[in-house]
């Protein structure tokens, strides 16, 4: 086992409570869009970013919309939820307790804005010595290329990172990245 050097949290499901939110905030642009997304889907879907799963969407059903200016009105959809963030105590504390003694770094699907927000709002921004959103890579999850983005940010070779995911998309790039992988769900 390698000495763990630095670790690396993905945010909605991991660090924050936020996929009930973004879920509600989906009902309403699919609805308004008359597209299929069901809730399970929603949730397997867990770090893709949402211009991705729109233009998955638009293909499969058929339908011609524009899955840049779409997702931009999801994340509109979303952020007057985002006062009603909670933290993910358990994994809050894990970065608590590692504040100063290990770089630290979020990977994320979401967007810069949005993830930004969050962590302000949960006030751990300051824990992190780098934030990665999915506009920094040009593979999503479950690609590896946002944890070694993150990895390098913050200095530290993928072998020594431990990183936290809440998806079984997010665990696969994890693992992909040659880093020692964390099930949050096994926390909860």
């Amino acid at each position: 086992m390698n000495t763990i050097k630095g670790l690396i949290f993905d945010c909605d499901g991991t660090l924050a409570d936020t996929m009930p939110l973004h879920w509600h905030a989906w009902q309403m642009i699919t609805q308004r869009h008359n597209l299929h997304f069901p809730e399970d889907r929603f949730y397997s879907l867990g770090g893709v970013p949402s211009r991705d799963i729109l233009k998955m969407l638009a293909e499969e059903q058929g339908r011609s919309l524009d899955h840049i200016a779409v997702a931009h009105e999801k994340e509109n959809a979303y952020l007057p939820l985002m006062a009603q963030v909670e933290p993910i105590h358990a994994v809050v504390e894990i970065a608590k307790a590692n504040l100063g003694k290990l770089p630290m770094a979020v990977a994320s699907g979401g967007t810069q804005p949005i993830i930004m927000g969050v962590l302000e709002h949960l006030k751990i921004r300051q824990f992190f010595d780098a934030v990665v959103t999915s506009e920094m890579v040009k593979k999503q999850k479950p690609a590896p290329d946002i944890f070694l983005e993150a990895a390098r940010r913050i200095g530290v070779a993928p072998k020594f990172c431990r990183a936290y995911e809440d998806t079984d998309l997010g665990l696969q790039a994890i693992r992909a990245a040659g880093m020692e992988a964390v099930d949050v769900r096994q926390l909860l």
